[in-house]
């Protein structure tokens, strides 16, 4: 039975990687047979579909402007017998001995005559049938360009530049395997495809292949330079050789079925005689909360010694986010979140600890950001813009160092073949934030934060919106400088269901006869590699075993160490995750989903660099003698991401941005309600799931941004359920205010002002011409968020209210409000310079606007004094 394939169909194929070979010219057809031959075509090369969806050819006469329907054909077809099983131990084999081959090659000439003998490049290059050839004596390549081509066919990988001709035993794979219907359609296929178009009737087999079109040539020149980063990059594996004879020997387990026992498996893998994992303990900031004030002390004293480092080169592509008027897919760090996107959220978490500094020691100190971008969904332009647009949000350009990581192809899971969406056009991704540590030593980011006196780092992922809360943060930092460590964890309580790795304590021999232990990670796709079983129950061995957040603290002259190693240790933690699908559409309008992935390396798995070694076995070692260390805090006050979509009607709110929101709320209840302010608790999940949040609380983390400071500005009153608090700025007071409904504060100078550098760049300054705000015994009462909305959107702090009281701070404006109460809709807006006092009055309230006297206009006319107390920050309010 046939089933039918309008010729403007955009088809959906779950597929493997053969289905993905882009090797005929479209440009040389009429639309008419563009489509209706490239279906004839793809049909033959995939050896058809699979059985959920079949198709085949129905004659039409549609002009080249009809609309693309998506269409799924569920008709039975007949299946071709499979193709012979892939060769793994062979193909291993051989890129081993070009690799090596080519490593003792000290010169691009002698490279080119080492891979000239491989056999697939003699093959491809002398075969008759080949016109790649001809194709390229119209294209000026450099020797170097044409060395990287020779290296994509040597990896087995020729599908990508070959363009409209087949190899001979392919042919005859073909050939062997056709069934009555399918000789009928390759027939035609066939004739289709030995019409010369170029020269108007019947050629000579061939496409026409002399030269190409621009767009053809533009493609080519961006895979070169694709190819070229990949090439320098992994030169530490053996350039592209190595990393397509990296990714064999990990995928040749999974598909072979040759596995290994766990214990063996981690024997290799860290290349050891014997390894065992324990559950680590670490510094539990909750329990021990002295120890965390201190070690936040420890953390703020040395700001100026930390640098900060962000990897936001990632695909994100669970997060679905597009723009909303292009259709654009978009990255992670442009999500609007809670009004902002996640990046600007990352930088105001960084103010609010520069602002504490300038509160407490009265100096600016402006921490240096170096951010890791890709050119996966045009990330690098986007943050460039997003940056330029903030003007380097007040910090000066000079203080940012970004650079962009290299895309990697991403690859079939049953051969690893290269998934190819058009000529000359791999599936590229992100080879995961890994490479960061190499990265950034080929791009002097190592030297440049030298340059800047900085000795650590923090490092931090954009999707977790709470890795800044309480002493979380700081106290990793603290610890990390104070004891001199190498690398440090912030962990908590894994969560029953997330991807997400979990922390250990590695005890191994080495091979040669030392005890190595200390901190380290295994990701969540490589539990099954370790023996532990991915089960949720509490009782699971999982659940021993703290979570890994990818919140680190490293020291820098550690990390360059690491990553200038030429070898493979300076790509800590390779894995080829092959659990997900990858989805792209062809250059035929075909969708694919197919099981694949990339080589992919992970940041915290530098850890297995710093292991301290012994000469014998230690029982119960000490953990705070090792390099490596961990802190341990309550889960919401260290990780809450918005990592992927929330799937519409899903139960589950696990790294969704509405499951991110909750724990900001029930963090701002843990802040508040310590306050005595009565505040409603907030429930379960369903209970948002159901009805939302019980109410909305932001609040700029320069109040804080740690608790014991926050607190001492927020004494007494209530937040009623339904309610809406948004607070921007630092300087600050409430006593005894009762709020029902919506209040919203906003500052433009919220811990400072702008002012203009030598080089006419923006630059704020700390605690100078703050705005403040001070309220005390006040009733707020207004109809608030409309909760009945449709187009509510909790998690971007997008609501329609029916009334709120809203007060709008210019420049260094105060607001002030004693014993009222204000009722209904309210917007007091202040101009720069000026105070406004609201009083009670009979009826109602009375306003009284003042200029600020010129002696208190950078100070204010009261402001809050902060003073050390011990391992404890004391605030004192100070009124001029």
């Amino acid at each position: 039975m046939a089933s039918s394939i309008s010729p403007h169909t955009s088809h959906v194929a779950t597929t493997s990687s053969h289905n993905h070979r882009s090797r005929n010219s479209l440009s040389y057809f009429t639309e008419y047979y563009h489509h209706t031959s490239s279906t004839f075509l793809h049909l033959r090369k995939l050896n058809l579909v699979s059985l959920s969806s079949s198709h085949s050819l129905s004659s039409s006469s549609s002009s080249a402007s009809s609309q693309l329907v998506t269409r799924v054909s569920t008709a039975p077809v007949g299946y071709a017998t499979p193709a012979p099983e892939f060769d793994f131990e062979k193909e291993i084999a051989r890129l081993r001995s070009l690799k090596s081959k080519l490593s003792k090659a000290e010169s691009l000439d002698r490279k080119h005559r080492v891979i000239d003998n491989d056999s697939r490049v003699s093959r491809f290059f002398n075969s008759s049938r080949n016109d790649f050839s001809r194709v390229l004596e119209s294209i000026e390549l450099e020797s170097f360009e044409m060395y990287l081509i020779k290296c994509v066919v040597a990896a087995g990988q020729e599908h990508v530049i070959s363009y409209g001709m087949e190899e001979e035993d392919e042919e005859r794979e073909f050939e062997s395997s056709r069934s009555s219907l399918k000789s009928a359609l390759f027939s035609l296929a066939e004739m289709i495809e030995s019409w010369d178009m170029v020269g108007g009737g019947a050629g000579n087999g061939k496409m026409g292949m002399s030269k190409l079109t621009e767009e053809e040539i533009a493609a080519l020149k961006k895979l070169l330079r694709t190819l070229a980063e990949m090439e320098r990059f992994y030169d530490c594996i053996g350039g592209i050789i190595g990393y397509q004879l990296t990714i064999l020997e990990l995928l040749a387990e999974s598909v072979t079925g040759q596995t290994m026992n766990s214990s063996q498996h981690m024997k290799e893998s860290m290349k050891c005689q014997f390894v065992e994992i324990h559950s680590p303990k670490g510094v539990d900031l909750s329990r021990n909360t002295e120890y965390a004030s201190q070690a936040a002390i420890w953390g703020i004293e040395g700001l100026p010694y930390l640098g900060e480092i962000y990897p936001l080169g990632g695909a994100a592509d669970r997060l679905g986010f597009v723009d909303s008027e292009t259709g654009e897919c978009l990255p992670a760090a442009m999500l609007p979140y809670c009004g902002r996107t996640l990046l600007e959220g990352l930088i105001r978490d960084l103010q609010a600890r520069e602002f504490l500094y300038f509160k407490l020691y009265g100096q600016q100190c402006i921490t240096p950001v170096a951010i890791m971008t890709s050119a996966a969904k045009n990330n690098h332009e986007r943050i460039c813009s997003l940056c330029e647009k903030l003007k380097w949000f007040g910090r000066g350009r000079s203080t940012f160092q970004l650079f962009e990581q290299p895309l990697v192809p991403a690859i079939s899971a049953e051969d690893g073949e290269w998934l190819v969406s058009e000529p000359f056009t791999p599936v590229c991704k992100p080879g995961g934030h890994g490479v960061i540590w190499k990265l950034a030593y080929d791009k002097g980011v190592f030297q440049w934060f030298r340059n800047h006196g900085r000795r650590g780092a923090t490092v931090r992922q954009v999707s977790n919106v709470v890795a800044a809360t309480d002493s979380t943060l700081l106290a990793l930092a603290g610890v990390g400088l104070h004891h001199k460590k190498k690398l440090g964890f912030a962990s908590c309580q894994r969560t029953a269901g997330a991807t997400e790795g979990i922390n250990v304590l590695v005890e191994k021999k080495e091979i040669s006869g030392k005890w190595a232990y200390g901190f380290s990670c295994i990701e969540y796709t490589e539990f099954d590699k370790f023996g532990i079983p991915a089960a949720s129950s509490s009782k699971s061995m999982l659940a021993e075993f703290p979570a890994n957040t990818n919140i680190l603290y490293v020291d820098l002259h550690s990390a360059e160490q690491v990553g200038s190693h030429n070898d493979e240790s300076s790509l800590p933690g390779l894995v080829l995750n092959i659990k997900k699908q990858i989805e792209f559409v062809d250059h035929y309008g075909i969708k694919h989903s197919v099981s694949g992935g990339r080589l992919e390396c992970t940041m915290q798995n530098i850890a297995d660099n710093f292991c301290n070694t012994y000469p014998s076995r230690c029982y119960g070692v000490k953990e705070d003698v090792l390099d490596t260390f961990m802190v341990y805090n309550e889960r919401r006050r260290v990780t809450s991401s918005a990592k992927k979509k929330r799937r519409q009607g899903g139960k589950s709110l696990n790294q969704t941005p509405d499951g991110a929101l909750l724990d900001i709320t029930r963090n701002a209840y843990d802040l508040l309600s310590y306050c005595n302010i009565k505040i409603p608790e907030v429930g379960g999940n369903e209970n948002y799931m159901n009805a939302g949040p019980p109410y909305l609380i932001f609040l700029h983390p320069a109040l804080g941004p740690l608790w014991e400071v926050s607190r001492q500005k927020f004494q007494g009153g209530s937040i009623s359920k339904g309610s809406e608090l948004q607070i921007e700025l630092a300087e600050f007071f409430w006593r005894d205010v009762q709020l029902d409904g919506s209040m919203i504060v906003v500052a433009e100078n919220v811990m400072g002002t702008m002012k203009t550098d030598e080089s006419g760049e923006p630059l704020l300054e700390y605690g100078h011409r703050c705005a403040k705000c001070k309220l005390q015994n006040v009733k707020v009462l207004n109809k608030g968020i409309d909760w009945e909305s449709g187009e509510n959107i909790y998690w971007r702090h997008k609501v329609h209210r029916n009334e709120c009281l809203k007060v709008m701070l210019h420049g260094n404006a105060e607001f002030e409000a004693t014993d009222v109460t204000l009722e209904g809709n309210h917007l007091f807006e202040v101009p720069d310079g000026y105070r406004l006092k609201i009083i009670s009055a009979d009826p109602g309230i009375s306003l009284q606007l003042d200029p600020i006297e010129d002696s208190k206009k950078d100070t204010g006319s009261w402001f809050w004094n902060y003073k050390m107390d011990g391992a404890h920050v004391k605030l004192e309010m100070v009124e001029l």
